[in-house]
């Protein structure tokens, strides 16, 4: 127990011990109390304990979470969805707890596993790299698509990409989204060593690339959008935004390791949403475009639940939880290790062609 612990009253430790394991609302800590409480006198006591120094307060309203400050406030796993009739809006604090977001023991396996991409592509010989890089950037671009809507095959959108003949009964803009990824790709790796210290133009560069022939103004946005499924409503203020993108970036380029920035890159512009389409697009290509730049393995997400992952993004709107979104993460890079840029890879599982 802490010094601040001792002063405090004995349903105020409780109430510390309920916020242990996850973030609460006011509602759920009040029935977890066995002793009947009003909620002004919750209020207080969550009042003393904000004082204190010992819990954090994060939303507004009914959407009001609660979270220990003794736990690491983006690494714990989402709680249960809080009822709100209110929007949740962006939080600027999010900037100072984006560090120190892999544990030492994630750390040391991801160490353990690591392969430099360019010895590996050297080590492969030309035709077989160009190989191996081809089928990564189909794949990529028919997964990441996919995740968008766009009804494309893998085998339709290998075509599309060899041959740039368009499949029949799907719309030329689903084409142009597919083939922007390919192309999007190529600028990583044009502009690599641009993307191992990022600015805006790095950001708004791969944007212009993946929004070609979408009819989407480019450019930082000036008008408010929406997120269907979520009640997280991002800044309408485009300076505000434009602060929102100084600030990741400088958080980016501050992280020591390539893999951190890659999970900051992979959250923070979907939740920043600078652009009026295509940020999360974006958010995935910037997250390749960095671990290609200090030669880690990109990611295709192939085998990532695209529910799964808009569900991890939702998490991350809501209740600011990278639980879920560094778990993909992971799983994918360690998919990418496996199944990329190799003689023999791994036999993925299988898709509907």
């Amino acid at each position: 127990m802490s010094m601040n612990e001792t002063y405090l009253a004995r349903r105020q430790r409780k109430i510390l011990r309920l916020l242990a394991s996850h973030p609460l609302s006011r509602d759920q800590i009040q029935r977890s109390l066995v002793e009947k409480v009003s909620k002004p006198t919750l209020f207080r006591d969550l009042r003393k304990l904000i004082s204190a120094g010992l819990v954090k307060s994060f939303g507004l309203g009914k959407a009001t979470v609660y979270q220990r400050v003794d736990d690491h406030l983006l690494l714990l796993p989402p709680h249960k969805k809080i009822s709100s009739e209110r929007s949740i809006n962006f939080n600027f604090e999010i900037f100072d707890h984006l560090h120190d977001l892999f544990t030492p023991g994630e750390i040391a396996h991801l160490g353990s596993i690591y392969k430099n991409l360019n010895t590996q592509i050297a080590e492969l010989g030309d035709t077989i790299a160009k190989r191996e890089l081809e089928r990564f950037v189909i794949e990529l671009a028919w997964k990441s698509s996919r995740i968008e809507g766009n009804t494309y095959s893998l085998l339709e959108t290998e075509t599309l990409i060899k041959t740039h003949q368009e499949a029949e009964g799907h719309t030329k803009e689903e084409a142009a989204m597919i083939l922007n990824h390919k192309a999007a790709f190529d600028t990583i790796l044009v502009h690599r060593e641009s993307f191992k210290t990022l600015d805006l133009s790095d950001i708004t560069q791969l944007h212009n690339v993946l929004i070609q022939k979408l009819h989407v103004d480019p450019g930082v946005r000036k008008h408010p959008v929406g997120i269907t499924g979520t009640l997280y409503r991002p800044l309408d203020n485009e300076w505000q935004i434009r602060e929102a993108l100084e600030k990741f970036i400088a958080v980016i380029n501050a992280s020591p390791h390539p893999l951190e920035k890659a999970l900051i890159a992979s959250a923070m512009v979907a939740y920043i949403q600078p652009f009026a389409d295509g940020n999360k697009r974006t958010s995935r290509m910037l997250t390749n475009a960095i671990l290609v730049a200090h030669d880690f393995y990109p990611l295709s997400y192939r085998v990532v639940n695209e529910t799964l992952y808009k569900q991890a993004l939702i998490n991350f709107y809501e209740q600011h939880s990278l639980y879920k979104l560094k778990r993909i993460l992971i799983e994918q890079y360690e998919f990418a290790l496996n199944n990329y840029f190799r003689t023999n890879p791994s036999p993925a599982p299988s898709v509907n062609p």
